[in-house]
């Protein structure tokens, strides 16, 4: 059975840099008290009148096919994964697909928020081993700034979240590439991270904006404790489930790319798998949680930075809002 592997990675992330003390001045907090919480030092915001998910989406796009010797009419199906589309609907997918004068082909978007580009592999990886489509552009791209809450009422969440995007293009291959992905969710703690509106299921008079005098229901909502605890179980528990449907152990992994959700939650996963700083990749302290995209942006750097290198074995991991988490194990 052939295999799908991924033959380049692109990113690209705002130039303007927002860092702690410069959110110090919007709301009650500090740079020791967001580090200590975090591990994060600065992070990218985009410039309204410049940046949208789909162009920045082009941009990390346009790199990932340079590097994969791909022309952009190449591409025969788009898979998009974020929860901060340019418009309520239609998705990002169709305006990344014009932004890159492509026509015709399909784009399907993945809502699944941090575990998104992960979904987003697996659904690609499927399509191209079962023949369907050759070359296919994963993307991860969202813009969290323009929805924070920057003041102290909404401080947990506004120092987390930044804006970026990654692309990956996955080809045929008679050589390994992904060798497994691995997809969970558990609707019972939808409401644990999530933001309600604007929100389908609401009266007429709840929906319309112009008619909403509480816009609480718009800001991003995040039991902290709680999401931690489910993360630090739930990748263990994928991370585990992708070795063991390979018959591999954790002493093979060459580099673990787990999402950027909270450094402390990387450091844990890492003291309980016993690996070196070397085997884990880690940038939130730049660009803080970019979502979907967090990723994408994360395997493209490392790869400049000479860390992914053939025959590698590259572990992914995610867990997010939904919940969802999820799992991939590739060699390079």
């Amino acid at each position: 059975m052939k295999y799908s592997k991924i033959t380049g990675l692109g990113h690209y992330v705002p130039e303007r840099v927002v860092t702690n003390d410069e959110l110090s001045q919007m709301m009650d907090t500090n740079n020791e008290w967001i580090i200590e919480r975090t591990g994060i030092e600065e992070r990218r915001w985009i410039n309204p009148e410049t940046d949208t998910v789909a162009n920045m989406a082009a941009k990390a796009s346009r790199m990932a096919l340079d590097r994969a010797g791909v022309k952009a009419e190449e591409i025969d199906f788009i898979v998009f994964a974020t929860i901060t589309s340019d418009y309520y609907f239609p998705g990002s997918g169709v305006l990344l697909q014009r932004e890159l004068g492509l026509e015709s082909i399909p784009a399907m978007d993945i809502k699944n928020a941090c575990s998104g580009f992960i979904y987003a592999l697996s659904t690609a990886d499927q399509f191209i081993k079962s023949g369907m489509y050759k070359k296919v552009l994963v993307i991860g791209a969202e813009i969290q700034s323009t929805a924070l809450d920057l003041t102290t009422r909404g401080r947990g969440t506004a120092v987390i979240f930044g804006d970026g995007a990654g692309a990956a293009i996955l080809e045929p291959s008679e050589e390994q590439g992904i060798l497994s992905t691995h997809l969970h969710s558990d609707g019972r703690f939808a409401e644990e991270l999530y933001v309600k509106d604007p929100g389908s299921s609401r009266p007429h008079e709840e929906r319309q904006p112009e008619q909403i005098l509480d816009t609480s229901g718009f800001k991003v909502y995040m039991n902290g404790n709680l999401v931690f605890k489910h993360a630090v179980v739930r990748f263990m528990e994928v991370i585990n489930e992708a070795l063991e449907a390979n018959k591999l152990n954790k002493e093979e992994i060459d580099l673990l790319v787990p999402h950027q959700a909270n450094l402390r939650i990387s450091n844990y996963i890492q003291q309980k798998m016993e690996l070196p700083d070397s085997k884990v990749y880690n940038n939130i302290m730049r660009y803080g949680n970019t979502t979907a995209a967090s990723i994408p942006i994360a395997m493209s750097e490392a790869f400049e930075e000479g860390k992914i290198n053939k025959g590698d074995l590259i572990c992914l991991a995610a867990f997010g809002s939904g919940f969802t988490w999820a799992s991939a194990l590739i060699r390079w």
